[in-house]
């Protein structure tokens, strides 16, 4: 079975902690070792893992990919949202966490972020857990 939540961004360029939302969903199915695979069905939005202690760390990867990746650069989509898109696919849709004794098996500094690269807008979260 895949569970789902909706996340409701408020920037153009946001990173969103949603570690907590998945653990919810692990504590609601009582999964207590398996893998939770955490999936981002949109085009101009992702998922990566990363610190969650600095905060200034979000802000770091957001300018970086906007340097990398300006968002007005001769593209040819006409929707004008190419760079979202290039961003998405080189952040990724997917991400795959390790549960032991019904926790996300995370290091001490990782949370994991939808990000955003298209918004503000709502965004859905799959996850999808298979227990051992």
């Amino acid at each position: 079975m895949i569970n789902s939540f909706t996340v409701q961004t408020n920037q153009h360029s946001q990173l969103v902690d949603i570690t907590l939302q998945i653990q919810e969903v692990i504590d609601q199915t009582q999964v207590n070792e398996g893998i939770c695979v955490v999936f981002i069905p949109h085009t101009t939005a992702a998922v990566t893992i990363n610190e969650n202690a600095d905060p200034t760390v979000k802000g770091d990867i957001l300018t970086k990919l906007e340097n990398l990746i300006p968002w007005n650069d001769n593209y040819k989509h006409l929707e004008g949202n190419s760079a979202a898109h290039l961003k998405a696919s080189l952040v990724g849709s997917s991400e795959q966490i390790i549960i032991e004794n019904g926790k996300l098996e995370l290091g001490t500094w990782q949370g994991i972020y939808l990000a955003e690269f298209d918004g503000p807008r709502t965004r859905k979260v799959q996850v999808k857990l298979v227990g051992s």
